[in-house]
């Protein structure tokens, strides 16, 4: 597996519409998506995905240089139900198939019906020209960062928990990672895992390079990440990685946000099986959450007064690439995530053909 900042042939999204989601008919989600794509197409590709209902309204939204195509799909996190692309020893592209169950199936789960999610990811190989790879594991993308040296960084929340993988050992889903990605070493993040993923690494941290990670961080005590990011440090602190580095560990901010209004969700619809959306509840600020494109990172700007500082923070740790904030970025945070899980990079291999 590829590290996200090794060169893209491309970037891949899908388009929101659920309204038991997105609030005002997923109208103001729509036009972040659609400045999330824009930015992204400033530095590669971008093809954005949506379904036959939506398909005018996105191609309408979407510059003309996106490419917009028509293809099922439950929801817009590509990032999760997507394919996670990988190289093989003879530099052909590769997908990996994850079993996807809407992040917890029938045990905490976020929709009920995940059955066109779970075609995603053979649809974009085929696209594409990739052969697929069945996993068996149940996994989401947005829950492993990987080095591109061996090193993979996940959390026991996620992959561990038993709406997942109640009957795989560590071990054993260690070995899968393995086999599928080529990982030599694991490091298992123990954190809470209270938000709707059940902990996402792509929210904790991310690789800078092989051997420097960036992490997500606050000096709030009252913030709920305060004592997380505090024990994620000492974790990484006291660890190597697959080439026995010790990690370099730039902290970035997680930005102070309002909790839900309830005007931001008086017109989401409450669906019977749909995970409900409710006023102040909090929303999470994760500049963590970029997207490292070819010659540039994309960020998420929230309209506070952190965003300027996770900027030059996230400028200084990538000094030949461009970043760009993206205003607006509430809107994809109430959804349950940002830049990084609405996006899928595919890195640049043989065999492909695109």
């Amino acid at each position: 597996m590829p590290g996200e900042f090794e060169p893209h042939a491309g970037c891949w999204m899908l388009f929101p519409e659920r309204q038991d989601v997105w609030r005002g008919q997923a109208k103001p989600a729509q036009a972040a998506f659609a400045a999330v794509a824009t930015a992204i197409a400033e530095f590669e590709p971008v093809t954005v995905c949506a379904t036959q209902a939506m398909w005018q309204t996105a191609r309408e939204i979407m510059p003309d240089h996106i490419r917009v195509l028509e293809l099922s799909s439950n929801d817009a996190w590509i990032r999760d139900c997507g394919p996670t692309f990988v190289k093989n020893a003879a530099g052909e592209l590769l997908g990996i198939d994850w079993e996807f169950n809407a992040w917890g199936g029938r045990n905490g789960g976020l929709y009920e019906n995940w059955t066109q999610d779970n075609l995603v990811a053979q649809k974009v190989t085929d696209i594409v020209g990739a052969k697929l790879y069945k996993s068996g594991l149940f996994c989401e993308g947005g829950a492993i960062h990987a080095d591109g040296e061996g090193t993979l960084i996940t959390t026991k929340s996620c992959v561990q928990n038993p709406n997942r993988n109640p009957d795989l050992s560590e071990a054993e889903i260690d070995q899968i990672f393995s086999d599928t990605l080529g990982i030599d070493k694991v490091i298992w993040l123990d954190v809470e895992g209270a938000d709707e993923t059940d902990g996402h690494v792509d929210a904790i941290c991310c690789f800078v390079r092989p051997g420097v990670l960036m992490l997500a961080w606050t000096d709030n005590e009252h913030m709920y990440e305060y004592e997380e990011c505090r024990a994620v440090l000492k974790q990484l602190e006291a660890t190597t990685d697959a080439k026995g580095r010790k990690f370099e560990i730039i902290k970035l901010p997680v930005a102070d946000m309002p909790p839900t209004t309830a005007a931001e969700i008086s017109d989401i619809l409450v669906v019977d099986g749909s995970f409900p959306r409710e006023a102040n509840e909090p929303v999470f600020g994760g500049y963590i959450n970029f997207f490292i494109a070819n010659g540039g990172v994309v960020v998420p700007q929230f309209g506070v007064a952190t965003d300027q500082a996770a900027l030059d923070i996230i400028a200084k740790a990538f000094p030949n690439r461009k970043v760009v904030g993206v205003d607006g970025c509430r809107e994809i945070s109430m959804g349950g995530g940002n830049i990084h899980c609405i996006t899928q990079q595919q890195p640049i291999g043989k065999g492909a053909l695109r």
